[in-house]
């Protein structure tokens, strides 16, 4: 091949252009469904209601099992939802009463930072909250 008969035309012609290959890879990732989990989930439904789940804080978990204190998935869901509506409301750091316990939650964080019955001896004073909901 002679060199100086070589012409940059040829040699274009002959390869895609890294312009062309984004547009061919963005075009298949836009194309593409939504991955589904197992149960039929996407990732962002699954990212989703984790978050919406409340977790418990290493001191709460102490407190319920100091305190011999177990909830049901019903009182769970009333947690959550007592959460949720916080969250709404624009609270930070919830009281939540529910039957004869109280909890402190970051809501934020949708984190149960601490966990009381009635038979604490605590004085029932409750400090770094910004708002309370009864669930």
């Amino acid at each position: 091949m002679d060199i100086n008969n070589f012409s940059s035309n040829n040699f274009t012609s002959n390869y895609t252009s890294i312009e062309q290959v984004t547009g061919q890879y963005l075009k298949t990732q836009n194309s593409r469904s939504v991955d589904k989990t197992s149960d039929g989930l996407s990732f962002e439904e699954v990212l989703h209601s984790k978050k919406t789940e409340l977790k418990f804080s290493k001191h709460a978990d102490a407190r319920l099992s100091e305190r011999n204190i177990s909830l049901s998935d019903e009182q769970l869901q009333r947690l959550n939802n007592g959460a949720k509506k916080a969250g709404a409301k624009g609270i930070d750091e919830s009281l939540m009463i529910m039957d004869d316990l109280a909890f402190i939650v970051n809501v934020k964080n949708n984190t149960v930072v601490t966990a009381i019955d009635s038979t604490a001896s605590e004085d029932n004073v409750f400090t770094n909250i910004d708002g309370a909901v009864i669930v």
